[in-house]
C-alpha cells in the first residue's frame, strides 16, 4: 500500500504545570475526536441500506440478544415508538426476528438472524479495514502513541456506564454512546 502524506494539525499538548486548568479543554478535545472518529467510520457498503440507528440496534441485538424490547429501548436510548419502527424495519429486512414473551404476551423479545449476524460482521470488517488503512499512514511514532493509549481508553470504556446504567464489560464491545 502506498503511503500518502497525512494531513496534520498542530496538537496542543497539556502542560504538566497547568494540568488542572486545561483538563476540561483536553476532555472536550477527546470527546470530539472520539465522536468524529465514530462518525467517519460509520459509512459502509455492507450497511448502506441501513440508518445509523438501525445499525446500532442490530449490533446490540447481535451482541446481547435475545433481548427484551424494554431493555433494548433503554440500551439504545430510544422511545418505544421509534424502537418499534426500527425493529419492524430490521424484521422486514430479515436481520432480526421478534417473538412474544411466552411468560407475558404483552412483552416481546428480538434476536438476530443468521443474516443479521453476517451483516454485523461485514460492517465490522469494513470499518476495521478502513481504520487500519488510515492507521498505516501514520508514522511509527504516531502509531506507537496510539497503541500505547489503547489500555487507557479501554479502561475508560469500562468505567463509563452502559445504557442500563451499569459499569464494566456488561455493555459488551463497541460501546459508542449507543450509536455505532
Amino acid at each position: 500500500m502506498e503511503r500518502r502524506p497525512v494531513a496534520t494539525r498542530t496538537v496542543k499538548a497539556v502542560p504538566e504545570s497547568g494540568r488542572q486548568s486545561s483538563e476540561p479543554e483536553a476532555t472536550e478535545r477527546l470527546r470530539a475526536a472520539i465522536g468524529r472518529l465514530s462518525r467517519r467510520l460509520r459509512p459502509t457498503v455492507a450497511g448502506s441500506g441501513l440508518t445509523p440507528s438501525q445499525i446500532s440496534v442490530l449490533f446490540t441485538v447481535v451482541r446481547l440478544g435475545p433481548i427484551g424490547l424494554s431493555e433494548l429501548a433503554v440500551m439504545e436510548s430510544l422511545n418505544a415508538t421509534m424502537l418499534s419502527r426500527i425493529t419492524a424495519q430490521l424484521c422486514d429486512a430479515g436481520l432480526i426476528v421478534r417473538e412474544a414473551d411466552p411468560g407475558d404476551r404483552r412483552s416481546a423479545f428480538v434476536a438476530a438472524t443468521a443474516a443479521g449476524k453476517r451483516m454485523r460482521e461485514r460492517i465490522h470488517r469494513e470499518r476495521a479495514r478502513a481504520l487500519g488503512a488510515h492507521v498505516e499512514q501514520l508514522d511509527d511514532e504516531q502509531r506507537e502513541a496510539l497503541w500505547n493509549a489503547l489500555p487507557v481508553l479501554e479502561e475508560l470504556v469500562e468505567r463509563l456506564p452502559d445504557g442500563r446504567g451499569r459499569q464494566g464489560s456488561a455493555s459488551g464491545q463497541g460501546g459508542q454512546g449507543g450509536r455505532r
